[in-house]
């Protein structure tokens, strides 16, 4: 054999052993990453290339897309670390093997901040969670209304994965609401002769009439009370819902008159449904009220977030003069 076949190959294995040793080097390497720079999220959206680009691997990935091509891209959060194996990234990517997030179901005001907090923790957008918390629908085969929706979800944090389905998510809520409502509750609930909803949404005035988990369910205990009795709640929180505003200081004479199912003022018994998610310290209250004659509360006049509770009109209007007095010395309109 002549010197020019020998040197092809030669270079022929020489080019076998460079590749084979590359392709180790690819699969046996190891990923370096920043300590901020450790989670990997893949969605809908990404390719194969654009999975490989945000590994960072580099040459690497392309040896590895060559070889063990992705047959599909899955989506999820991975957690990688900052010094994982190459190849074991690989197999994580490839297979799916996705880490867990804490989600938190937070008690939002409104359905759309609800969406928002969702969106900034999971796969699905904000815009694509409210058309659906607002479809019919959707909400009857969960087994509610857009209005009494809310009581589905009970605050508190679940272990979820990021790209969880919206069919997932309310499969997820409705488990950890029957969860919730377990044995002891049920019972109760059933001495009340209210429905979870009734509850949820009884709860959820009293989460905003004050913050103190303490006089909460002397807050319960009083609407129980007027609810009994046929009287309107006459929910300063109701009203603020139904007008739009919050952060209303001060209920006037022109809210009051706002038409609205969620006017407690204008109309007896509960609203058509939680005025915010309710709080388990909200619901919790209206199960275990106290028991006691008040129908009438005030904000005390010192402005601490409770309140000053009568049984009589008369005990309360002179309650209420204070407090209005308190808001006229502060210039609160």
């Amino acid at each position: 054999m002549n010197k020019g076949k020998k040197s092809i190959i030669a270079g022929f294995f020489l080019a076998i052993l460079t590749a084979g040793l590359v392709t180790v080097s690819a699969f046996m390497g190891t990923t370096k990453r920043n300590a901020d720079d450790t989670i990997i999220y893949i969605d809908n959206d990404d390719t194969r290339d654009s999975v490989w680009q945000k590994t960072g691997l580099g040459w690497r990935g392309n040896m590895l897309n060559l070889v063990l091509p992705f047959k599909k891209v899955r989506t999820g959060r991975y957690d990688v670390g900052q010094d994982i194996p190459t190849l074991t990234l690989y197999r994580k990517l490839r297979n799916g093997q996705q880490d867990p997030i804490h989600l938190t179901i937070p008690t939002s005001r409104t359905i759309e901040k609800l969406a928002g907090t969702l969106s900034r923790k999971l796969m699905l957008d904000s815009l694509t969670l409210v058309n659906a918390f607002r479809d019919e629908e959707i909400c009857r085969q969960a087994g509610y209304n857009t209005a009494t929706l809310p009581a589905m979800f009970i605050p508190n944090t679940y272990e979820v994965y990021w790209d969880i389905s919206l069919e997932g998510l309310v499969r997820r809520m409705q488990k950890e609401n029957k969860a919730f409502w377990n044995t002891e509750r049920e019972e109760k609930a059933k001495a009340l002769n209210m429905s979870h909803e009734e509850i949820c949404t009884l709860a959820s005035i009293v989460d905003e009439e004050t913050a103190n988990d303490a006089e909460k369910p002397t807050i319960a205990g009083l609407y129980l009370n007027r609810l009994k009795k046929g009287m309107p709640l006459q929910a300063d929180p109701t009203v603020k819902y139904a007008v739009g505003d919050f952060s209303l200081r001060r209920i006037t004479g022109e809210h009051l008159k706002k038409e609205s199912p969620y006017n407690t003022y204008l109309n007896t018994g509960l609203p058509p449904g939680p005025i915010r998610i309710a709080s388990i310290a909200g619901l919790d209250a209206v199960l275990n009220h106290q028991h006691h004659n008040y129908l009438y509360m005030c904000a005390k006049a010192d402005f601490s977030g409770t309140h000053e509770f009568a049984a009589t009109f008369s005990e309360h209007k002179k309650n209420a003069r204070k407090y209005i007095r308190a808001l006229n010395a502060r210039n609160i309109h």
